[in-house]
């Protein structure tokens, strides 16, 4: 399988942003030729697309599987695996958006929470201190309520209100 230059770019880019967010390049390149491929790929066509290991495609449809981002299929007639991604954009950023939040701001909130608690009992440390920690803490905590709040906002309102940008701000401002 050939890739146009176009979606080589793509491809590569997608995978140079994956290391950036914290995931392998090779599994964020996968993804990013699955959601581009009009229809589900097998993994040796991965393989050749990407110039990649068999090991690498086996591993990282495997993690990309476990994030909710791919799913394995098959064809009428073919015993071999495919491979598809999400095709909805909105549902990517949802689960992506997810994922995240479970790995990180959910330790990070746990951890304030806790912080919070155990820093009022203490004597010694300065109240510039405790209060900042409390500052955090409702910061963190207002994000992740603000997350709870738009992933269940429907796609097409969700459009809409991004659509609307500071329009927004300017309404709440009022």
């Amino acid at each position: 399988m050939q890739l146009s230059p176009a979606v080589e770019k793509y491809v590569l880019h997608w995978g140079e942003m994956g290391t950036r967010w914290g995931t392998n390049r090779t599994v964020a390149q996968i993804q990013a030729l699955l959601y581009l491929s009009p229809k589900p790929l097998r993994a040796d066509q991965i393989v050749d697309a990407l110039s990649i290991a068999r090991s690498n495609v086996s591993t990282g449809t495997r993690e990309l599987q476990g994030f909710g981002l791919v799913r394995m299929t098959h064809m009428l007639g073919d015993r071999r695996d495919y491979f598809e991604s999400l095709h909805d954009v909105w549902e990517l950023f949802r689960v992506i958006i997810e994922q995240r939040k479970q790995r990180e701001l959910n330790p990070t909130l746990s951890m304030l929470r806790t912080t919070a608690a155990e820093v009022l009992e203490e004597d010694d440390t300065d109240p510039v201190t405790k209060e900042r920690i409390q500052n955090m803490l409702q910061f963190v905590e207002t994000t992740s309520e603000w997350y709870e709040q738009v992933c269940d906002i429907p796609t097409p309102t969700l459009t809409k209100l991004m659509k609307l940008g500071s329009k927004i701000t300017q309404l709440v401002r009022k």
